[in-house]
């Protein structure tokens, strides 16, 4: 009977294109193997999608299977299930190793194959979960266990020339999506009919601008009536009435990165106590903007807001934190969530980091005004101020629409 072999090197094709050169990411691999030193780390073992992504350029679809990056001193390889066949390979910056699924566990010895074993080990806490780190435990037999998800965490908040230049991208994909939905919003529209017309032009604005890229994942939330209430609310086939509040989300994903544009729109014509609400949150959403600059606390920003809310009987209506940082993330994996606009986040804003200011006022159904009244900006941090990288316009008079 023919052996079959725990894992293998399957180096199909050709590296294709990644979304940067390859001295973004050895820049990347070396500021994180200096952290890993001062920690006395060994040998990382990196699992979630953000980290693997950041560092690799692959972003995995897990569809159940798990997938890391190791990172050791010498080198850095991205462990892969059989199903992907050479696409990790030809998609990550470094080397890969491709696990079968004949026996269980041949993810972990593909793992110890790199690491070995009685390592000082670093591994993400916010990210593994309690059968993983027995595993990990049991396979590698570990000196120690360090953890890195907060060192991993500042070094993706600082963003580089290159990461720049793409969130700068995003946010102009964004846009396109927006001006899209604008255009479809009329009378009797569902909302999945608009949200497919932002879709579909952010989709096609990526290809244009990334041809070498893979596709997936752009997506778009867009809202009407009761349905504005919350910001993650799924699109439905509501049809769109005169009067109505609607929340644009435009949400386009480059190769990992994510970026956003949200607005507050009416359709025809907006009521006397939206209107009041609409113009308050804008006004949040402004002065919000020009708090953003390098030395302001995230919390202390957010406390300003709050004031702003207060003195108009209104900070009630608000439902989360002011803004997050951008970069590798999406809204099933990646956060940096040293950097959000909330009461209990005291970083610190520092040139290179990237921000949104989206603050959101939520109005009960049935009482005068009722619905989510959210704008979203992408600020980048600079020497003395801040870059809004956001260009679709915002307010009443601009988006009563159809």
């Amino acid at each position: 009977m023919t052996a079959r072999p725990e894992f293998y090197r399957f180096h199909n094709g050709e590296k294709a294109p990644l979304q940067f050169a390859e001295a973004e990411y050895e820049a990347r691999l070396t500021g994180l193997r200096a952290r890993m030193e001062a920690l006395g780390c060994e040998a990382a073992v990196f699992t979630s999608m953000h980290n693997v992504s950041y560092y690799s350029g692959f972003t995995y679809c897990a569809f159940g299977r798990p997938y890391a990056l190791v990172v050791t001193p010498e080198t850095s390889v991205t462990i892969s299930a059989g199903i992907d066949a050479g696409q990790p390979w030809r998609r990550c910056y470094g080397d890969n190793i491709t696990y079968t699924d004949w026996q269980r566990d041949n993810y972990w010895r593909a793992i110890g194959s790199v690491t070995g074993t009685g390592k000082r080990v670093g591994y993400e806490s916010d990210h593994l979960t309690l059968l993983k780190k027995g595993k990990l435990e049991a396979f590698l037999q570990p000196s120690a266990l360090v953890d890195l998800y907060e060192t991993t965490m500042v070094q993706r908040m600082h963003k580089s020339a290159a990461e720049l230049e793409m969130i700068r991208a995003g946010a102009a994909v964004a846009d396109v999506g927006g001006y899209a939905i604008r255009d479809a919003v009329r009378e009797g529209a569902r909302e999945i009919d608009v949200a497919m017309a932002g879709r579909d032009a952010m989709e096609l604005e990526i290809a244009k601008r990334f041809p070498d890229a893979e596709y997936r994942d752009t997506w778009v939330w867009f809202q009407s009536g009761i349905n504005t209430d919350g910001a993650h609310n799924p699109v439905t086939s509501r049809r769109l009435q005169r009067g109505d509040i609607l929340s644009l989300n435009t949400f386009p994903m480059i190769s990992g990165y994510y970026t956003a544009l949200e607005r507050t729109m009416f359709v025809g014509e907006v009521d006397e106590a939206s209107l009041r609400y609409w113009e308050a949150n804008v006004g949040a959403h402004e002065l919000g903007i020009s708090l953003l600059k390098p030395g302001a606390r995230c919390s202390e920003v957010t406390a300003e807001i709050n004031a702003f809310f207060e003195e108009r009987d209104m900070l009630q209506y608000r439902t989360f934190g002011y803004g997050h940082s951008f970069g590798v993330l999406s809204h099933y994996y990646g956060r940096e969530a040293g950097l959000e606009l909330r009461e209990d986040i005291d970083t610190v804003l520092e040139p290179g980091m990237v921000i949104s200011m989206e603050p959101m006022l939520t109005i009960a159904d049935g009482q005068p005004g009722a619905g989510g009244y959210r704008e979203h900006d992408i600020l980048i941090i600079t020497e003395d101020g801040n870059e809004n990288i956001t260009g679709y316009p915002y307010g009443p008079g601009f988006n009563i629409v159809g």
